[in-house]
């Protein structure tokens, strides 16, 4: 019984270390072959100070990979870099070397963040135009000094002229703080309405830009109005003096019309009501009016060819026929061809 139980034991011990083994084996080929690969790029900076093998590497502020080597390559500095393989960078993003404060490590920080569009790959370079990196304390002591110096006394102030210029300056703006604080004020203001009406401001300048466009494409055209327009005003110029007295005497005969309209205004008033009956009954009789303006003419011109200037009189006769052909088709008539006898 004791030899049994002895032999599990280390049979259930083989079995456990045998799957052991397998579960390692299996973690050793997923790490090597299967797990996610991180995406490793190159920038290249003009310098990178204070960037080492362990640096962060941020999008907006936030680790995202991390400084895999840093190598002098040429005139500039190869910086690699490894990001997380979850981490997606536009194909043409920007680094910059960022420094937090004065004696804290340096990181790089990509931009812009990713929104869309081409992600960047493994292998992938960012070119020293894309790239930029801080500005050393030495050498912003370097152009404060050079500043300084331009502007001390064995430079522009020599004569003291700075001086005079801010003597003068400061006269100039003393008590007037609260003015150049509204104007600050009011500058702020009509930048944030042009900013709000951009879309309207951007349309009007699309609209001058086509507008121009058509002037050029007629320069010509508008060549030849501006020398009319340029002969007219000189024909202005040279005639002001008659256009003037025009001007005044037109000015003159209006005031006489306006006096004559106020002094008549009942007489005007009944001459328009009796002009208005007027035009009514024309309204009323266009017909007949019609008729007589087409036959009028037709009439005149019998008149005009039947008068004799030889005796002065117009020549004319009676169409009796007609007459006569009516009575004959009377019936009843005594002694009349075609009528009862």
């Amino acid at each position: 019984m004791f030899v049994r139980t002895k032999g599990r034991r280390r049979l259930f011990v083989a079995l456990a270390q045998g799957l052991a083994l397998v579960l390692v084996a299996t973690a050793v080929v997923w790490w090597i072959f299967l797990r996610p690969s991180s995406t490793r790029i190159a920038a290249y900076f003009t310098a990178a100070v204070g960037v080492y093998e362990g640096s962060d590497v941020r999008v907006l502020g936030v680790k995202v990979g991390q400084v895999v080597g840093v190598l002098p390559d040429g005139g500039a500095v190869r910086v690699e870099l490894e990001l997380d393989h979850d981490v997606d960078v536009p194909a043409d993003v920007r680094a910059v070397v960022v420094s937090p404060n004065i004696v804290a490590d340096r990181y790089v920080q990509l931009t812009p963040v990713y929104t869309g569009g081409d992600k960047i790959v493994s292998g992938a370079v960012i070119t020293s135009v894309r790239t930029a990196g801080t500005v050393e304390l030495d050498e912003l002591y370097s152009s404060l000094d050079t500043l300084l110096t331009a502007l001390g006394p064995n430079g522009a102030n020599r004569e003291g002229a700075l001086s005079d210029l801010l003597q003068t300056g400061a006269a100039n703006l003393d008590g007037t703080g609260g003015a150049l604080n509204e104007s600050i004020r009011q500058l702020a203001d009509a930048a944030k309405t042009l900013a709000g009406s951009r879309e309207d401001l951007f349309g009007t300048v699309d609209n001058l830009q086509a507008f121009t466009s058509m002037l050029a494409a007629n320069d010509e055209q508008v060549g030849r109005l501006a020398d009319q327009l340029a002969d007219v005003s000189g024909f202005f110029a040279a005639e002001r003096d008659d256009l003037g007295a025009a001007l005044g005497e037109l000015a003159s005969a209006l005031e006489q019309v306006r006096g004559f309209v106020h002094d008549n205004r009942d007489r005007v008033k009944s001459s328009v009501e009796d002009l208005a009956v007027l035009t009514g009954t024309l309204v009323q009789q266009q017909q007949s009016l019609t008729e007589m303006l087409e036959v009028a003419p037709v009439a005149l011109h019998n008149v005009v060819n039947a008068y004799d200037p030889a005796t002065g009189t117009l020549n004319a006769r009676a169409n009796l026929n007609e007459f006569v052909t009516d009575l004959l088709s009377v019936p009843g008539q005594v002694g009349v061809p075609g009528g009862v006898r």
